[in-house]
């Protein structure tokens, strides 16, 4: 009986699967959005038109009598809404702190105690920055946090000592040996261990939750969160244990690759580089994620990565080397800067004097995990571009059918051996 009540309730109360399927899409893809949309909204940053969107699509999906030609084109005005979302808080970052640029980020350790910042929300680092600055304490970024110090306006800030770790699935082990607070400003939290050493030194804020972690308040009448309990936590504790040495560059963004377009032109013209792929999304604990180190590793010398999010630490630490001094690993930010390499790809297009975003040697190759892939999915056919490959899987919410629109009209595909990837994509 149980069974039979599972299949009658939350997601599963939508019995038509095709329909379920759609909404499930839209659904996701709100979810998504709604997070770049809070992480602007924390710079001042808020677009009424995205909001009534917002608010029309989750109406739209309680409704029973929608159909599918309907559902369609609210998932495609999902997408086209994503792409605001996403402009919007590019614009929120660039103008609060500069153009990303070109940065060498250190993998290892100083002596001085440190605190760890994740998730993905600058103004909660910048304010962290102010209030640790001449206190002793080294600020380090964890996972989504890493490119924090492309921005000139936070690399500025001699403390901020460098990046700690990998990506968000690796944190039980990583948090263990950072002996500090560690700050999550959004969600991407492992539950610890019961007996994890580093229980006690999560500090939460803004919309993450984690019972028994420290919370720090909102904002009040435009002051600064006050760090201050984290901060006195830092000072009794031990320096970090050093997990690897080293550095990474990244600072990709479109503005610094739009400057570079020369470079970037007449590499692809001498038949320096053959073709660009954009393996952007999110990383993930399931085995079949190799496939990305692999694909990466064996990817010929002629072929540049484009990427964004914490997919790119499957790669992003692989000695891959350069193309006539332009780094083979280009990385362009967080999850949401997946925007701007479509800016990218757009601005080849104008250079190329190409009609259709499609003719450009680009292969889009992007792993997805959960909310935040949905809506750079959906932004991405919004934005025209077709053949996307994602893996590891396809989402399980895409029904038979939804999934034969997808493949029929945008060509989304999965993955298979990086082998037969690798050669199906160059020929």
């Amino acid at each position: 009986e149980f069974e039979e009540k599972a299949r009658t309730v939350g997601v599963l109360r939508t019995p038509d699967e095709d329909i379920r399927s759609l909404k499930e899409l839209v659904h996701y893809g709100l979810k998504g959005m709604a997070a770049y949309v809070e992480h602007a909204h924390n710079l001042g940053y808020q677009s009424p038109e995205i909001f009534a969107f917002m608010q029309s699509a989750l109406a739209e999906l309680t409704r029973n009598d929608i159909t599918m030609e309907e559902l369609v084109q609210l998932t495609l005005a999902t997408g086209k809404h994503g792409v605001s979302a996403m402009a919007q808080l590019d614009a929120a970052n660039t103008n609060s702190y500069g153009n990303p640029e070109i940065s060498e980020v250190n993998l290892g350790v100083r002596n001085n105690p440190g605190i760890l910042i994740s998730g993905h929300d600058l103004k909660d680092l910048e304010e962290l920055l102010e209030q640790t600055e001449g206190t002793g304490i080294d600020i380090y970024t964890h996972s989504e946090m890493l490119p924090a110090h492309y921005y000139p306006q936070l690399k500025k800030y001699k403390h901020l000592a460098g990046n700690y770790g990998n990506a968000w699935w690796k944190q039980k082990e990583e948090f263990e040996s950072f002996n500090g607070p560690i700050l999550f400003t959004s969600n991407c939290i492992v539950p610890p261990r019961a007996n994890a050493s580093y229980k006690d030194r999560i500090y939460i804020t803004g919309a993450c939750g984690l019972e028994g972690a420290h919370y720090i308040p909102e904002r009040k009448d435009g002051k600064p969160k006050d760090f201050s309990a984290l901060i006195a936590h830092a000072k009794q504790c031990q320096p970090p244990t050093a997990i690897e040495s080293g550095t990474l560059i990244g600072g990709f963004a479109h503005a610094q690759v739009v400057a570079l377009a020369d470079k970037v032109v007449e590499a692809v013209k001498s038949g320096a580089i053959r073709k660009f792929f954009v393996m952007a999304g999110c990383d993930g604990r399931m085995k079949s994620r190799e496939f990305y180190t692999e694909f990466a590793e064996k990817l010929p010398k002629d072929t540049v990565i484009l990427t964004a999010g914490c997919a790119k630490y499957r790669y992003n630490k692989l000695a891959l080397g350069d193309i006539n001094g332009i780094p083979r690993v280009l990385d362009a930010g967080q999850c949401n800067d997946s925007y701007s390499l479509a800016v990218i790809a757009l601005k080849l297009k104008e250079v190329f004097e190409l009609d259709d975003v499609n003719k450009l040697p680009i292969v889009y190759n992007i792993a997805w995990y959960e909310q935040k892939a949905v809506i750079v999915l959906l932004a991405l056919l919004a934005l025209g571009v077709k053949n996307i490959h994602l893996g590891p899987t396809l989402p399980a919410f895409l029904s038979p059918n939804v999934k034969n629109v997808l493949i029929e009209q945008f060509g989304i595909g999965g993955i298979s051996t990086a082998d037969e990837d690798i050669m199906k994509f160059l020929s």
